[in-house]
């Protein structure tokens, strides 16, 4: 996802096994949309790493010095595009969980507002 107009993805790592059963989607994944997931983000670098007896992942590196791991062992090839999709995305932060669900940084002096007030 671009924030004020920069990707914040600046690199993408796929991670395989060439003789792996479970590295079977991301090595079909690497000859069939991977070309084409380069040439639709020019803005990311995508190196592809062989890694041997270990389990497929993809590795995303962001602007804001954080990483995200996202395990594709026995997906489908359509399954791992939209993980790298997602990891294209995705800001690079954790996902937060509000208190509430509104936010203000001035909250209200009398409270919120609610349906069952007794007059």
């Amino acid at each position: 996802m671009a924030l004020k107009g920069v990707w914040q993805l600046q690199k993408l790592v796929v991670s395989y096994c060439d003789i792996s059963g479970s590295s079977r989607g991301i090595r079909a994944f690497m000859e069939s949309h991977l070309p084409a997931f380069k040439e639709g983000n020019p803005q990311l670098e995508v190196l592809a790493e062989l890694n041997r007896g270990h389990h497929p992942y993809l590795k995303a590196f962001y602007r804001n010095n954080k990483e995200r791991v996202v395990c594709v062992r026995n997906q489908e090839t359509e399954e791992i595009l939209l993980q790298a999709t997602r990891l294209r995305n995705a800001l690079g932060n954790k996902v937060t969980k509000l208190r509430t669900r509104h936010f203000t940084h001035k909250p209200s002096v009398q409270g919120t507002w609610t349906t069952d007030l007794n007059f």
